[in-house]
C-alpha cells in the first residue's frame, strides 16, 4: 500500500475541515481577546497609565496571536485551493480592511508613546480601537455572507467568476443579515477581551472591563439567539439533488445543488449538533457569571462560549463549506474542493509535528507572562508599550 492511501481520501477531507475549524477557533480564542482588548481601551481606561496598563496586557502575546491567522490562510491555500480562489476573488476589499486594520495594531503600539503629547496618544489610541473592532466586525460579516450564499460561479474551467466590480462587491457583502452577524461577532470579541481584562488588570480597569465585559457578553448570547431565528425562518440554506461522491475529484459543477430548505434541519439529521449552540450560551453566559465571582476562568469560559459560536456555524453548514447564490451547482463543498489525497496527507503529517510544538511554545509564552499588569511594572520596564 502507497503511504498517503493509509487514510481514505474521504478521511481525509473530513480531518482537513475539522482543522480548519480548529485555526479559525484558535484565531478567534487568542488573536480575539487581542482585538476585544485594543477595541475596549478607551472605554475602560481613562488616564495615560491606565491605557498603558490596558496595552500591555496584550503587547507580549499579540504576534504569537496572529500565528493562528497565518496558519488558517496557509491552510486554505495548501488543503482547500478552490476555497481560497473563490473567497479571496469575492471577498478582495473585505480583507484588505481587514489586513489595513491589522496594520494599525502594530503601528499603534510602537508609535503612541514616541510623543508626550495628549493629543497624539489618544489619536493613536482610537486608531487600535479600528484595529481591533474592525477585523471582528468584518469577520462576522463573511460568516453571514457565507450563510447566505455568495454572488459567484465557476467557468468550464473551475475559475470563480463574480459580477460587478470590487466596490459593489463589498457593498454587497454589507446586508442587513451580514451586518447582524457581524454585531455578535464583534460583542463576543469585546465580551472575550473584557474577559481578559478582567484577568490581567486591578483597579478601575477591572471594574469597567467587568461591567462592560458583561453587557457585552448578555448582547452576544441575545444576538446569537435572533441570528439563529433569522437563519431559520429568513435565510433559505442549500441541499443536493445529486451529492458529490466523497471520494471523487475536487469539481463541484459534477453534482446538482438548489436553495430550499432551512440550515436548521440539520438539527432533525444529525441532533448531536445541538450541543454547539448550547456549549455558545452555556460559555458566554458562564464569562458574564465568573466575570463578577471569579475572574480567573472567566476567559476559559468565554473561550468555550467561542468554540460553540463558530462550531455551530460549521456543524450546521456541513458539508457545504462556501454556497454559490449566484448558480447553487457552483457551490463547495468538504467533498468537492479540497487538494489530492497526497496533498492532505502530507500536509496532515507536517501538522502532527509541528503543531505540538507551536502549542507548547505558546502555553510556555503565556506561563511566563502569567500575573497581573500593573503601572510599576510598565514604570519599572523599558520595553513595555
Amino acid at each position: 500500500m502507497i503511504l498517503h492511501e493509509l487514510l481514505s481520501y474521504d478521511l481525509l477531507r473530513v480531518i482537513w475541515w475539522v482543522l480548519l475549524g480548529v485555526l479559525l477557533i484558535g484565531l478567534a480564542a487568542t488573536d480575539g481577546f487581542d482585538m476585544g482588548v485594543a477595541a475596549l481601551n478607551p472605554f475602560v481606561a481613562k488616564s495615560d497609565a491606565e491605557r498603558r496598563v490596558v496595552i500591555n496586557t496584550i503587547g507580549p502575546v499579540w504576534e504569537g496571536n496572529q500565528v493562528w491567522l497565518i496558519l488558517g490562510g496557509g491552510a486554505i491555500f495548501a488543503a482547500w485551493p478552490p476555497l481560497y480562489a473563490v473567497s479571496f476573488s469575492g471577498f478582495y476589499l473585505a480583507m484588505f480592511l481587514v489586513l489595513a486594520a491589522l496594520i494599525l495594531r502594530p503601528v499603534g503600539f510602537k508609535y503612541r508613546n514616541k510623543r508626550e503629547s495628549a493629543v497624539w496618544r489618544t489619536r493613536w489610541d482610537w486608531a487600535l480601537v479600528v484595529g481591533g473592532a474592525v477585523p471582528a466586525l468584518i469577520f462576522g460579516v463573511a460568516v453571514g455572507n457565507v450563510l447566505q450564499g455568495v454572488p459567484f460561479t465557476l467557468d468550464e474551467t473551475l475559475l470563480p467568476v463574480y459580477p460587478g466590480n470590487p466596490l459593489t462587491k463589498l457593498l454587497g457583502l454589507l446586508n442587513p443579515f451580514a451586518l447582524f452577524v457581524g454585531v455578535v461577532s464583534l460583542s463576543m470579541h469585546i465580551a472575550h477581551g473584557a474577559a481578559w481584562l478582567v484577568l490581567k488588570t486591578e483597579g478601575a480597569v477591572q471594574a469597567r472591563a467587568r461591567r462592560i465585559g458583561s453587557w457585552a457578553g448578555v448582547l452576544t448570547i441575545v444576538t446569537f439567539a435572533l441570528a439563529g431565528v433569522w437563519l431559520a425562518f429568513g435565510i433559505p440554506a442549500y441541499q443536493f439533488v445529486t451529492a458529490p461522491d466523497p471520494l471523487g475529484p475536487s469539481n463541484p459543477l459534477l453534482s446538482e445543488v438548489v436553495r430550499g430548505g432551512s440550515w436548521i434541519d440539520a438539527y432533525q439529521t444529525r441532533p448531536w449538533i445541538a450541543v454547539a449552540p448550547a456549549l455558545a450560551v452555556l460559555g458566554l453566559g458562564g464569562a458574564v457569571v465568573l466575570m463578577r465571582l471569579w475572574s480567573g476562568w472567566a476567559v476559559t469560559a468565554s473561550m468555550i462560549g467561542i468554540f460553540g459560536v463558530i462550531s455551530t456555524v460549521g456543524l450546521g453548514m456541513f458539508p457545504f463549506i462556501l454556497p454559490s447564490s449566484l448558480n447553487p451547482s457552483a457551490s463547495l463543498t468538504v467533498w468537492d474542493s479540497s487538494s489530492s489525497q497526497m496533498t492532505l496527507f502530507i500536509m496532515l503529517v507536517s501538522t502532527v509535528i509541528f503543531m505540538p510544538i507551536i502549542l507548547a511554545y505558546t502555553s510556555w509564552v503565556y506561563k511566563v507572562l502569567w500575573g497581573k499588569v500593573r503601572p510599576e511594572d510598565i514604570s519599572r520596564n523599558p520595553n513595555a508599550y
